[in-house]
């Protein structure tokens, strides 16, 4: 490191999504910025990876969201035109599942509310537009045409060579060890395995390493293992960005999401929180497993026959999750000059420009110019940090704190979908669960008797989805 500065307007921790994106925002702002990543950069060790990922403006886990991604596409155009790399390509998406469920009446709800162009489709009527889709006839889709996808890779290099051209240090291959507030509260220094730097500010965004380097977020910043398939189309014109929609599906089996062929053969699909194991990133094993592709392929076969060819790729992940599935942004509670990105619980990549734009804001001023409100740490922890310490209402009260989780155990309660008062439970379910227990009978992820992804509010009774027509 020799001839590089030790000192920095702000340093910043985890350089992939999230982490570049800061410190582009900051570098343009004229600051003297470091980021830090152990790993590659890009990577596929974290969550900034696997080619597309889903971005979407109708957005059913909670409304206030939307006025975020509006401004994330307006920061995607922005790098792209800076860099001339396309990062996000449209081809619309579909939120679909029954018609008391929190997946369809969510994203039509937040259409409804933010005045956004969207059709109602039922599982009929999406085939007739969308052939590569098989969804049921009872089942109503959500299409809103701004929705596509993201290409991590290259908007993480974009970003980061939009902050070297602004002045930017960005170090790979470079394991933070410590961080530590200087003695007269106003700085931090960052030790690493090469160095030690200071800074007036630093931002973590470490993905599913976050917890190691704030310790109060154990138990409520939790890496989970994630697996995903692309399969060969039978019918390769079905799945191309013109002719297939990118999807969040809720079906009996789940609820699972997908893409369109784009940047490597097949036809990608996922399944939510997958087999809800909770994972060290170090750790886990990253190989996928003959049963996690052929839970995949069911699903393939079943809903989407014609885009379940060989198998191509299969690649694990991680989410992080926290607690009520939310994201946890705000300042440290102790040092303000420290501000954490955490908890994206696997749907926050598309907010990655955004979020970048947020950071920077604490970063340099300790406020920001977007309401993140619903992402303050005391939420969790009952501890008020100075950005909303002046905010009437905002202190908790331990009674209704969320208090955090072991991390060998679940992180939500287990509930059921229901249908017209049914609850779904069939044979089909019931036998999957009971392999999935078989793969892993000590598993506490597995308490019902049938699998289901037990991590949204789509899963409420049906007296508890709300009405808003």
């Amino acid at each position: 490191m020799i001839g590089y500065s030790k000192r920095f307007h702000t340093i910043v921790l985890g350089v992939g999504g999230m982490g570049s994106a800061v410190c582009y925002e900051l570098a343009k702002r004229g600051k003297r910025i470091l980021g830090i990543d152990r790993f590659d950069i890009p990577n596929d060790m974290g969550s900034s990876h696997g080619y597309t990922r889903i971005i979407r403006l109708a957005y059913y886990e909670h409304p206030s969201y939307v006025m975020l991604l509006k401004r994330a596409y307006e920061l995607w155009a922005e790098v792209e035109a800076r860099t001339g790399t396309q990062v996000l390509v449209k081809t619309g998406s579909i939120d679909a599942g029954p018609a008391d469920s929190w997946v369809f009446k969510g994203s039509l709800q937040s259409c409804v509310e933010h005045g956004l162009a969207h059709e109602v489709l039922t599982g009929s009527e999406l085939k007739q537009r969308f052939p590569g889709y098989n969804l049921p006839h009872d089942i109503l889709a959500c299409f809103q045409p701004d929705g596509g996808f993201v290409l991590p890779e290259p908007a993480t290099v974009a970003y980061v060579q939009a902050a070297h051209a602004l002045g930017a240090e960005i170090h790979g291959h470079e394991e933070v060890l410590d961080w530590q507030p200087l003695s007269n509260g106003e700085g931090v220094r960052v030790i690493t395995d090469r160095a030690e730097y200071e800074a007036d500010s630093l931002v973590i965004a470490g993905g599913a390493w976050n917890s190691r380097l704030l310790p109060f977020l154990r138990g409520m910043a939790v890496p989970e293992r994630q697996v995903l398939a692309w399969l060969q189309p039978d019918r390769p014109e079905y799945f191309t960005p013109a002719t297939f929609p990118v999807f969040n599906a809720l079906v009996p089996e789940g609820r699972y999401y997908g893409f369109p062929v784009h940047t490597v053969p097949g036809f990608k699909f996922g399944r939510y929180h997958h087999f809800e194991e909770i994972v060290e990133p170090d750790t886990y094993d990253r190989q996928p497993s003959d049963f996690d592709e052929e839970v995949l392929r069911e699903f393939a076969s079943r809903y989407f026959p014609d885009g379940a060819g060989p198998t191509m790729i299969l690649k694990s992940c991680m989410f992080t999750n926290s607690p009520d599935r939310q994201f946890i942004i705000d300042l440290h509670p102790e040092y303000p000059q420290v501000s954490f990105a955490a908890g994206f619980s696997g749907h926050g990549y598309k907010f990655a420009s955004v979020i970048g734009e947020v950071m920077a804001d604490l970063a340099e001023r300790q406020d920001s110019r977007h309401n993140i409100s619903l992402f303050n740490i005391a939420r969790l922890t009952g501890k008020v940090s100075k950005l909303y310490e002046n905010i009437p209402g905002m202190r908790v009260s331990a009674g209704n704190r969320i208090q955090p989780q072991p991390q060998s155990r679940i992180l939500h309660p287990n509930r059921r979908i229901t249908r017209g008062g049914r609850r779904l439970s069939t044979p089909r379910e019931i036998s999957t669960s009971r392999r999935i227990q078989q793969r892993n009978p000590t598993s506490r992820s597995f308490q019902s008797d049938y699998y289901h992804d037990s991590t949204d509010p789509r899963y409420w009774e049906q007296e508890d989805v709300k009405p808003f027509w």
